[in-house]
């Protein structure tokens, strides 16, 4: 569980990068490992944080939640260039997938065109051609017509409970202010590195 003062330095940061007009503020790095080793990394969407830890929503048959299932280890990585000299803030920890109610919940508040494209996309599945998607997304849209579209079983959010996070500060000529926080489970201890 995240402390109280990890959670307000990291929330405070967030608001800072939000009113500093970055485009995309919640955009981190989710980096992964397979079974053989082999490391992926691609961008998802902060949705939301506790003191479990950040959140993010996909689709549970996709490249990023199979290598998930085989590795539960992930980090994620926040990069806000715009507030002070640079900010970065790193999560290593498992990855668990939420409760139904919270995917529920979350799915619900999503923009109707995106609701759709959740069962529309096989992702990270090969696609023939555009079409063929194209056609997926007109099929639900008459499947969904005139109802609410209800989440799909294999679309939902994951936690990432965090064993370690950095809050990483930049500084000219390079001498950054480096802090992490590691925790064991039941406590959080704290240290500085070399930038």
């Amino acid at each position: 569980m995240l402390t109280p003062e990890i959670l307000d330095t990291f929330r405070g940061l967030l608001d800072e990068a939000k009113a500093s007009g970055d485009r995309e503020p919640t955009a981190m790095n989710l980096a992964t490992a397979d079974r053989t080793g082999r490391v992926h990394s691609r961008i998802v969407l902060l949705k939301a944080i506790d003191e479990k830890g950040p959140r993010f929503f996909t689709n549970y048959e996709s490249a990023k939640a199979g290598e998930i299932a085989e590795n539960a280890q992930v980090a994620l990585c926040l990069h806000w260039k715009q507030i002070r000299e640079g900010v970065q803030v790193r999560f290593e920890g498992l990855a668990k997938k939420v409760g139904e109610a919270e995917s529920d919940a979350y799915f619900a508040s999503r923009p109707r065109g995106s609701q759709i494209g959740a069962w529309a996309s096989k992702q990270s599945q090969e696609l023939p051609d555009r079409q063929t998607f194209d056609d997926r997304v007109a099929h639900y849209e008459k499947e969904f017509a005139g109802r609410e579209v209800a989440r799909p079983p294999h679309w939902g959010g994951y936690v990432v409970e965090p064993d370690r996070i950095e809050f990483w500060y930049g500084a000219t000529f390079r001498l950054h202010e480096r802090i992490v926080h590691a925790g064991d489970g039941t406590s959080w201890s704290s240290h500085l590195l070399y930038p």
